[in-house]
């Protein structure tokens, strides 16, 4: 049986006030969560940067998980929103997969590395709700990959032989082996570069075997249809 995964719920009829102490409260705990990951960050070291009492900081948060769930909610609710709108402006299939493969590596590690270093962490603990929670959100943030991807298996330019998933995750899964090396190694390699090689890798996977044939025989038959026209 399927586990229902709570997501912590948006706190409602709070006073433009109270809103603008959410948001403060979630600002400066994303910056310490990022900067001292999950275990080492303390709700008094975030009360303090704020000048407020710890006890303010769980009046409108239950506990420090409750805030930390909140706080990886806020972010991939900014990433994903961004993704959803501007992989729909990128034209041709393969273009949108390098979009969402290079938008990813510079998100992660470029202008959220604590964040990307928290949520993969926390996202292997073995909190059952704290993982589902990132699962969930995960799940909408690779949906604009997902779209692109079944709407190419429809057209013929992906082939169908491989489930969906397993593409996702052929995509995610070769960048969470450059962001480990990066963040445990310490290796960053050229974004540009590395998204142009990952891009190339995953699409030669993904295309069916005469898909470039094909390609150049609707070309062919295009230029004859076109002659045809202009001798008549």
């Amino acid at each position: 049986m399927n586990k229902t995964v709570t997501i912590p719920r948006k706190r409602e009829a709070l006073g433009a006030r109270s809103e603008k102490r959410v948001k403060e409260i979630l600002t400066v705990a994303r910056d310490v969560f990022s900067g001292n990951g999950y275990e080492k960050t303390t709700t008094l070291e975030i009360a303090r940067q704020l000048g407020i009492s710890e006890a303010t900081i769980f009046s409108y948060f239950g506990s420090k998980r409750d805030l930390c769930m909140q706080v990886i909610k806020a972010w991939y609710d900014e990433i994903s929103t961004k993704l959803e709108v501007e992989v729909a402006q990128i034209t041709g299939t393969q273009a949108q997969l390098h979009y969402v493969v290079r938008k990813h590596l510079i998100t992660l590690m470029q202008e959220g590395t604590g964040m990307c270093t928290l949520v993969l962490s926390e996202g292997r603990t073995v909190d059952a709700e704290f993982a589902g929670l990132i699962a969930e959100l995960k799940r909408r943030y690779t949906a604009p990959l997902m779209k692109v991807l079944s709407n190419a298996q429809r057209n013929g330019e992906v082939r169908t032989d491989m489930p969906l998933p397993l593409l996702r995750d052929m995509v995610y899964g070769s960048m969470e082996h450059v962001l480990w090396d990066y963040m445990v190694n310490k290796n960053k390699p050229d974004i540009e570069t590395t998204a142009q090689q990952l891009t190339a890798m995953l699409w030669s996977s993904f295309t069916p075997t005469n898909h470039a044939l094909n390609k150049l025989v609707q070309f062919r038959n295009e230029i004859d249809n076109a002659l045809r026209r202009v001798g008549e």
